[in-house]
Formats: C-alpha cells, structure tokens, sequence
C-alpha cells in the first residue's frame, strides 16, 4: 500500500495519495515539525511542496509490514531554485528518510515522515503552514 501511494505521489496524484487516508487521521513530518488533521490541510501542504519543488521523485528502497504497519525507506531527490545576486541556481537535494504508516480497515490512520531538516531544503515550505500544530 505504501509503494502505490507513493507512487502516485511521485507522479503528482495528490488527491489520489489523500484519499486513502481515514477521516480521523494525523501526518506527521518530523523534519518540518508540522501535523496534520485534516485531508484539506494536507493537500495543501503536498500542493505547495510540489509547486516549489516540481521535479521531487521519492524512490522506495525498501518497505516492510506487520500486521496494521507499514515501513517505507526511500531516498527523495529534488531541485532547489535560489537566488544568488541577479542569477537563479538551481542546487540538487538528496536525502534519505523513512515513512511509517498505520493502516486500519485499508485505511491510513498515522503517517509520520523522518529525514534530515538541513538536508531537505524545505524550511520555506515550513513556513507558508505556520498556523497549524508544531511539534
């Protein structure tokens, strides 16, 4: 289950991802201290992390279940665009984390995301959901 929600992930099918989650849910990014209750809220956030990082592919290295848990080690890559004086840069991101999901009646009711902060590139995506739970 985690392999094809991210899947869909990876081809920009948001709503697809979104959907398999319960009503009662929480997502977690551990990374960014940010949580998520709601499925528009999420949205929101995975909308944004696209629009500023459009070329984003998480590639699963390695998954594991057990009873109503799923583990998902993957390795993300992506393409910063920052402004250096008059020019654009665009810096490579690479980085390593671990997605863990509680699945209930084929539903994901707890998903929580580990990686490395300063390795993600991802603290202005951070700031554009400040009004939600901090961790």
């Amino acid at each position: 289950m985690l392999d094809s929600m991210l899947a869909a992930l990876n081809e920009g099918k948001i709503t697809e991802f979104v959907e398999r989650f319960d009503d009662d849910f929480r997502f977690t990014d551990h990374a960014l201290s940010l949580e998520f209750r709601d499925k528009r809220g999420l949205v929101e956030f995975l909308e944004k992390s696209r629009e500023l990082f459009p070329d984003t592919v998480v590639e699963v290295r390695s998954t594991f279940e057990s009873e109503d848990y799923a583990v998902a080690e993957w390795t993300l890559t992506a393409t910063e665009t920052a402004g250096y004086g008059s020019m654009q840069l665009r810096l490579p991101i690479s980085l390593s984390g671990v997605s863990i999901a509680q699945i209930r009646n084929e539903r994901v009711v707890r998903w929580t995301d580990y990686n490395d902060q300063a390795k993600s590139h991802r603290v202005g995506l951070a700031a554009h959901f400040t009004d939600l739970i901090e961790l």
